[in-house]
C-alpha cells in the first residue's frame, strides 16, 4: 500500500496572490505594527442601510428556495437591469452564491473538459482557480501597461484560435486594471467571436464604478444572444461582499438549461441573501452618486501619490476601484514581502498584491504590483507615502 495522495490539481491550482502575504502581515499586527491594506478588494463603504433591513425581516422557517433563485428577486433585477440599458426578462436570469459561482457554472455549461477559454491578461486570478475546477485551459492574450491596459488588436485573438477554443472571458470595468473597454473596441470583440462562433463571457461587477463614461455591457449588442453571458453580482455594488448573491444573465436558453442541472445539483443560492439583495435594488441614486463620487476621489489622489515615485508607470484607471502599477524593482514579490516583514516607518507599513499571480504567462509582471483604492484618502496618501519610502530603502538594499 502506497501511502495517500492529494489530487493532481495540487500542480495547476494557483494559490492566491491576494491572500498569500496574509501571514506576514498577521505576524507584523501582532508586532504592534500598523498595516494600510491596498491589496485586497474589500470596500469600506457602508452597506445600503435598506439591505441591512431586509436582515432584519427573517422568515420563521429559512426554506429551500428555487435552483434558479427566487422569483421575486429574479423579476426585480429585471426592473434594475432595464435602468441601466441592458433589456431581459426573469428567464435570462439565473441566480447563483456569488459571482464565482456564476463563472464556475458558466464554464462548467459553455465548455468541455479539455476546452479552452482565451482571457485577456492580466485577469482576475481566480479566473484560473474556476477553470481548473471546470477542466478546461486558459490561453492568456497578453495586454500592455502602456495602453491602459486596453484589449489586444483582434489579429492577437485569432492567433490563439485553434480548433478546442470555445469562449472569450473578459471583466469590464476590469480586475486588476482598471480598464473599461470601450462600446468600439467590444464591437470588434463581438464580431471576432460571432465569426468564430464563440461565447463571451462578460464579468461586469463593476459597472456602478466608471470615472469617464459608462460601462458597455455584453448584452446590449445585437443579433449576439447565442453567445453572450454576463456574469454579475452583489458584492461590490452595495459593498456588501459576504453576502454571496451572483447571477447569470443570458439568453441562450439551452446554455441556461445545462446551468440549471448544474444548480439543482447544489440546490440552491442562498435564501435570506436573497432578500436582502431583493431589497437592496431600491436603494436611492444618491447612494450610488455618492459612493461613485468617493471611488473617483481615491482614484485621483491614488494615480496622483504614486506619479510621485521616481520609476513608476502608472496608468490612470478608468473604472473598477484597482490599478496596476510598474515599480522600478526586478521582483515585486520580494518587495512586497519585504515591506511586511522588514519595513517600518512609524510604526506602519503598506501591504500591496505582487502582479505576477494575475498572470497566467510565466515571468510577466514581475515588477508590477495591483493596488486596491479602498482606503479614504488621507490613509491612502500614507500607505502610497510609504510605499515610496519603502522603495527608495529597498532598492539600496
Amino acid at each position: 500500500m502506497g501511502k495517500l495522495t492529494i489530487s493532481s490539481r495540487n500542480a495547476i491550482m494557483q494559490e492566491s496572490p491576494i491572500r498569500k502575504l496574509a501571514p506576514l502581515a498577521v505576524k507584523a499586527k501582532s508586532q504592534g505594527v500598523h498595516v494600510y491594506h491596498l491589496n485586497i478588494g474589500q470596500p469600506d463603504i457602508k452597506t445600503p442601510q435598506i439591505m441591512i433591513d431586509a436582515y432584519h425581516n427573517i422568515p420563521p422557517v429559512i426554506e429551500y428556495g428555487p435552483s434558479e433563485g427566487l422569483h421575486s428577486y429574479r423579476k426585480k433585477l429585471v426592473s434594475y437591469y432595464k435602468k441601466v440599458n441592458i433589456p431581459v426578462d426573469e428567464s435570462n436570469i439565473f441566480i447563483t452564491t456569488g459571482g464565482s459561482e456564476a463563472i464556475i457554472f458558466t464554464l462548467l455549461s459553455a465548455l468541455s473538459p479539455g476546452d479552452e477559454v482565451i482571457i485577456p491578461e492580466p485577469f482576475y486570478t481566480n479566473y484560473n482557480g474556476f477553470a481548473v475546477m471546470a477542466g478546461v485551459n486558459v490561453v492568456p492574450i497578453t495586454t500592455k501597461i502602456e495602453n491602459g491596459f486596453d484589449l489586444p488588436p483582434m489579429k492577437e485573438f485569432k492567433a490563439k484560435l485553434t480548433p478546442k477554443t470555445k469562449a472569450i472571458v473578459i471583466c469590464n470595468p476590469g480586475n486588476p486594471t482598471g480598464a473599461v473597454f470601450s462600446r468600439e473596441r467590444l464591437q470588434e470583440l463581438v464580431n471576432f467571436a460571432r465569426k468564430n462562433n464563440l461565447y463571451v463571457i462578460s464579468d461586469e461587477v463593476y459597472r456602478e464604478f466608471t470615472y469617464e463614461g459608462k460601462a458597455t455591457s455584453i448584452l446590449e449588442f445585437e443579433d449576439f444572444e447565442e453567445n453572450a453571458v454576463m456574469i454579475d453580482s452583489t458584492s461590490k455594488r452595495y459593498s456588501a461582499c459576504g453576502s454571496r448573491i451572483g447571477c447569470i444573465v443570458t439568453k441562450n436558453k439551452e446554455l441556461l438549461k445545462l446551468i440549471l442541472k448544474f444548480g439543482q445539483a447544489r440546490l440552491c443560492p442562498p435564501s435570506v441573501d436573497q432578500v436582502a439583495a431583493e431589497a437592496a435594488i431600491d436603494t436611492p441614486d444618491s447612494y450610488f452618486k455618492a459612493v461613485k463620487k468617493e471611488y473617483h476621489k481615491r482614484r485621483d489622489v491614488a494615480y496622483e501619490e504614486l506619479c510621485k515615485i521616481p520609476g513608476a508607470v502608472v496608468p490612470n484607471p478608468k473604472g473598477a476601484f484597482y490599478m496596476v502599477v510598474g515599480l522600478p524593482v526586478k521582483d515585486a514579490d520580494d518587495f512586497a514581502k519585504w515591506l511586511l516583514s522588514d519595513f517600518r516607518y512609524k510604526n506602519e507599513t503598506t501591504m500591496v498584491a505582487p502582479a505576477s499571480g494575475f498572470y497566467a504567462t510565466g515571468g510577466l509582471g514581475k515588477n508590477q504590483i495591483r493596488i486596491a483604492y479602498v482606503l479614504k484618502t488621507e490613509d491612502l496618501k500614507k500607505a502610497i507615502h510609504i510605499l515610496k519610502l519603502g522603495l527608495a530603502e529597498y532598492k539600496k538594499k
